[in-house]
């Protein structure tokens, strides 16, 4: 009896270490997943993203972005680039959440997406100017284009009208008084060689150049189409163009001061950025800074 007595003695001390074991086990179990959730509510509320999202024609825009990688990556920022091929979806992205910026426009052709979209994107800086560029396709010049050559111009508003502009600059048209950076092809009043006049998107404007005697090309476009530049016939003398048509970084409205804002825009003007357009572009693209 004396024995049972011991046994069921050893049994209760034994049952009681492995509970207490067991709650303290449970204790910091609990502590740790504590710890863990209070880290992660504090790295949300801090707002630690330190990721620039932009997005961008593959050229010049992306490649002037590359060259501010390491400006913004010495303030601790990271920057990441998409590539876009069209005019559209850069902004369609940009309003929709996806992207932070964008850069691959200029600010007439932001305007008008807005008031055909209802959209609220605004301009943060302007970064670059691109001349449009008359080339040559099946015609060499201005001089030997025949009656009814086919020139090929961007169809967005804001793009067609500079490139008339062009045309106009080089005698081969003659647009309505006034008509100025509104003008349509409708607005074409004197046309000696009866030239057409083919509306077209502006990235595949490079691969008409075949058929068309000439094309008014946008200069990230021929660009990044790697076009010959002995094909130049001419480019962009309005006086106006550079202050009307600069390139820039896009955001929606209300984040023009935002941290990120601030730090894409100060990293693409800075002098590393600019002696990088100096250097690699020579007359296509011009510093707005």
């Amino acid at each position: 009896m004396k024995a049972k007595n011991i046994l069921k003695a050893v049994l209760t001390a034994a049952f009681a270490f492995v509970m207490v074991a067991a709650l303290a086990g449970c204790g910091a179990t609990q502590g740790s997943t504590d710890t863990a959730s209070e880290g992660s509510s504090s790295a949300a509320a801090s707002g630690d993203d330190k990721t620039i999202v932009v997005g961008a024609s593959p050229s010049p825009h992306a490649e002037i972005l590359a060259a501010a990688e390491d400006v913004l990556a010495e303030e601790g920022w990271t920057l990441e680039i998409v590539e876009y091929s069209d005019y559209i979806q850069p902004n369609v992205a940009l309003e929709g959440g996806e992207l932070d910026a964008n850069y691959f426009q200029h600010n007439q052709y932001l305007e008008n997406y807005n008031a055909e979209n209802g959209t609220d994107l605004v301009n943060a800086a302007n970064i670059h100017f691109e001349p449009m560029t008359l080339y040559a396709g099946k015609t060499a010049s201005v001089d030997e284009l025949p009656d009814g050559a086919q020139i090929a111009v961007p169809s967005d508003p804001s793009n067609e009208a500079r490139a008339l502009l062009v045309l106009e600059e080089q005698g081969i048209i003659t647009l309505a008084e006034g008509a100025g950076l509104e003008a349509t092809p409708n607005d074409i009043v004197d046309n000696p060689k009866n030239v057409q006049i083919v509306e077209a998107e502006a990235a595949a404007l490079p691969r008409m150049l075949e058929d068309a005697d000439m094309a008014v090309i946008n200069g990230n476009y021929a660009l990044s189409s790697g076009l010959d530049q002995s094909l130049v016939v001419a480019t962009e003398q309005n006086p106006e163009a550079e202050s009307t048509y600069p390139n820039c970084i896009a955001v929606r409205s209300g984040d023009e001061e935002s941290e990120k804002t601030k730090a894409l825009v100060s990293a693409l003007t800075s002098d590393t950025v600019k002696q990088f357009i100096e250097e690699n572009y020579g007359d296509a693209v011009v510093p707005c800074f």
